[in-house]
């Protein structure tokens, strides 16, 4: 692809046919203005630049990074400062191009007193995107009112390995609810005026033993059918504007340094015509970590080649060291041009070329009651109720409380790796949050003021100290009930159990969490244990036996606190599912509920894989039934199915479920997953209500790369039911799919439409 074919306006035609080399490489690059010692990014503290940044930008600036993510500053005083910034640019640089503003907005904007909401393994949880969308839309009016312009988010990496670090970073094992998901935040951020960046394309969450930067071995089949998917329906339903590359290398290739995914699948298969931005130091990384280029200029012509527009944080490679190539005539100007282009149309988009910085923002809520709201609705809707033999929730009469664990007191364990306080706060324990986050036992006595609560920590998150179990086990043996909070603590590179960087050889909670779970049981006290994590651990142990509930959450957020005591007292019920298999052991990783038969327990093997608990599994403070499900067809293998079930609330209390719709392929050029949904939605039902589910599913839904490259969908045989997760088939229909062998073109749809027919039945 030539600078001539890429679609522009006669602006930007214009302004481009003005600009100097120079000019045009100050494009592609950022600036990391007052980057300090915090490793906020990887290998970021080797990596502070050197350049001044008047010098940077006397031929004008790309992107300006992370302005309110890095440090803790006064987001009003910082808008004042960027305001004068981007004057600056337009005043005195030749064109007067202002900079694009990126900024972290994984679980909310990253910045000082901004609110912080669920992790996005918790929204996966929560299996409800129009409530993501409009968590999407608030953080991005927040960043819209600071002048930023672009948000590196959603992660669309599909969880193929719990061992890795960055979990709690991912929405879901199933590449659906990765993808409808992901779709609806990346709708609610670009609504405000935001552009959304998928990362990390691709493969990235696929790494070797689940360890970070680790290579990839993955087929095209894998990659075609499980990893590309969720980036596909971001960009061809919900419209993305930006692309982020992956570090990985797939099977010898990095991503940033080959066009095959960047500029093949990318632009050419799917049509995008946004911006591909470098992940940090990705650039750099292809000379130093991979190996393929010979310096940092030779790196920056094979990422321009592959697709990559813009570097990240800083011009590494492209500032410097690729002007010195295209001096010397080694790289074309034709692939900078290229890349300009792009960034220029991407900033006529924004709005940036006629804007004017003449009035900074004097006051701004970046954590208002609407913000909360959402979060708190998020974070319960999240929440995983595993086991359950009745203890909860807590009966009114409940008077004495021992609230227990390493993460009852702490806030900063209801936050994600990549929220401000955990990210950038880490390293200025002398400032305050700046948003109110009260713990979990903070909550529980404002839920219960009637309750007599002691707290005894037990232990921590991390090493091997004991010496505080004795005290939790008197605690506990005095009360009516114990609530053992545990889990993780979010952090970077080898600060804390989880987060970028923290990859595990172990999935048993980590330090002696477990010993101080087992010795409080032992007490014959009843047992509620909440569980605070990024990813999921072993907990088989804890499941049965003394042990009476079990609630799985996933970095909550600034909200989780109350959400789950709101569960625990019962005045609101848990409606989480498993958005991802709760493993048996370390060893059965990488583990997916979309395995084909061969990837199950047989006899002719003596490990079983079967998880403790299945994708999608939940248990609420109520029963449901699911019936008659009744499927039209047969249907073409291009055309859709109507599909059609009956739920019904069996139990005494308002419940809501997560109708799950679940297909196999019977027989298949290729072998299939044993299941893989292909449809969901949440339905609240009154005791003794009763709804009609009815879904609208493309064929496309059962797509797959058949033997020649070329994703198809088959005729034949499909069975189809809906349960309470992926393991039970609890109403089942047979679908017959006609004609000949569909292949996919850019016309096949893949979300599925439910409707909600509402009838009052006698229970």
């Amino acid at each position: 692809m030539t600078d001539q074919d890429i679609v522009v306006s006669q602006r930007v035609r214009e302004l481009h046919a003005r600009m100097t080399v120079d000019e045009k490489l100050a494009q592609l690059v950022g600036y990391w203005v007052d980057q300090g010692n915090e490793v906020v990014a990887p290998m970021s503290g080797e990596k502070v630049a050197t350049a001044r940044y008047e010098t940077v930008t006397a031929h004008g600036l790309g992107h300006l990074s992370r302005v309110y993510g890095t440090r803790p500053v006064e987001p009003i005083e910082r808008a004042r400062w960027l305001w004068l910034e981007q004057a600056r640019l337009r005043e005195q640089s030749r064109l007067g191009i202002p900079a694009i503003v990126h900024e972290e907005c994984l679980t909310g904007l990253a910045a000082w007193k901004a609110a912080t909401f669920p992790t996005p393994l918790a929204w996966g949880a929560a299996f409800d995107p129009e409530l993501v969308r409009e968590m999407g839309e608030l953080i991005g009016d927040s960043m819209r009112a600071l002048g930023i312009h672009q948000g590196l988010a959603p992660v669309l990496d599909v969880v193929r390995d719990a061992r890795w670090g960055r979990v709690d970073e991912c929405i879901a094992e199933d590449p659906y609810v990765v993808g409808t998901i992901g779709t609806a935040y990346v709708q609610g951020l670009q609504k405000a005026g935001v552009h959304a960046t998928l990362k990390h394309f691709v493969g990235y969450s696929a790494s070797q033993a689940g360890r970070n930067h680790a290579p990839v071995h993955a087929g095209q089949r894998e990659i075609n059918d499980v990893l590309l998917p969720p980036f596909e329906m971001a960009i061809r339903d919900g419209g993305a504007r930006s692309v982020m590359n992956s570090y990985a290398e797939i099977d010898g290739e990095p991503v940033g340094g080959t066009p095959r995914y960047l500029t093949d699948i990318l632009r050419t298969r799917w049509g995008f015509d946004g911006v591909v931005v470098s992940d940090y130091f990705a650039v750099e990384f292809l000379h130093s970590m991979h190996d393929v280029a010979v310096d940092p200029g030779a790196a920056a012509d094979l990422a321009l080649r592959a697709g990559i527009d813009v570097e990240l944080p800083n011009g590494d490679a492209f500032a410097a060291p690729l002007a010195a190539r295209v001096a010397s005539g080694e790289t074309d100007i034709a692939l900078i041009d290229r890349a300009v282009l792009r960034v220029l149309a991407q900033k006529e988009e924004l709005g940036l070329l006629d804007e004017t910085f003449d009035t900074p923002p004097t006051a701004i809520d970046l954590d208002s009651p609407e913000h909360r709201a959402v979060a708190h609705r998020l974070a319960a809707e999240s929440v995983v109720l595993l086991t359950n033999d009745g203890v909860l929730p807590l009966a009114g009469t409940t008077r004495s409380i021992a609230v227990i664990g390493p993460n009852a007191d702490s806030s900063e364990a209801l936050m994600g790796c990549y929220s401000f306080a955990n990210h950038v706060l880490a390293f200025h324990p002398e400032v305050p949050l700046g948003f109110e986050i009260p713990t979990i036992l903070d909550a529980l006595r404002a839920e219960l003021p009637g309750a007599e609560i002691v707290h005894e920590t037990g232990c921590a998150v991390e090493g091997t100290d004991r010496t505080g179990i004795p005290a939790a086990v008197a605690a506990a043996r005095s009360a009516e009930v114990a609530i053992v909070v545990v889990g993780d603590r979010a952090g970077l590179f080898g600060r804390g159990t989880v987060g970028e960087g923290n990859d595990v050889e172990s999935l048993e909670l980590p330090g002696v969490q477990r010993e101080l779970i087992e010795a409080v049981a032992a007490t014959g006290t009843p047992v509620v244990v909440i569980v605070v994590t990024g990813r999921p651990y072993v907990l088989d142990w804890a499941l049965s036996g003394p042990v009476g509930a079990v609630l799985q959450t996933f970095f909550p957020g600034e909200e989780g606190s109350a959400a789950l005591a709101a569960i625990v007292s019962g005045r609101e019920a848990p409606s989480g599912r498993l958005p991802v298999s709760m493993p048996r052991s370390a060893g059965a990783q990488p583990y997916s509920y979309l395995h084909p038969r061969l990837g199950g327990p047989s006899d002719i093997t003596s490990v079983d894989s079967t998880p403790v608990f299945p994708f999608g599994h939940g248990l609420t403070y109520t029963s449901f039934s699911r019936e008659a499900l009744v499927v039209d067809g047969p249907v073409a293998a291009g055309s859709a199915f109507t599909a059609r079930v009956r739920v019904l609330n069996t139990g005494d209390r308002a419940g809501t479920d997560v109708v799950q719709l679940y297909a196999r392929d019977v027989v298949a050029s290729v072998t299939r997953p044993l299941a893989q949904l292909v449809a969901y939605q949440r339905v609240e039902l009154e005791p003794g209500e009763e709804v009609t589910v009815q879904f609208t599913v493309p064929a496309a839904a059962l797509a797959f790369t058949g033997t020649d490259g070329e994703r198809i969908v088959e005729a034949g045989d499909i069975e189809l039911w809906v349960g309470p997760s992926c393991a039970t088939k609890e109403a089942t229909a047979a679908l017959v799919l006609t004609g000949t062998t569909h292949v996919l073109t850019a016309a096949d749809g893949r979300i599925g439409a439910a409707q909600i027919e509402r009838v009052v039945a006698s229970v």
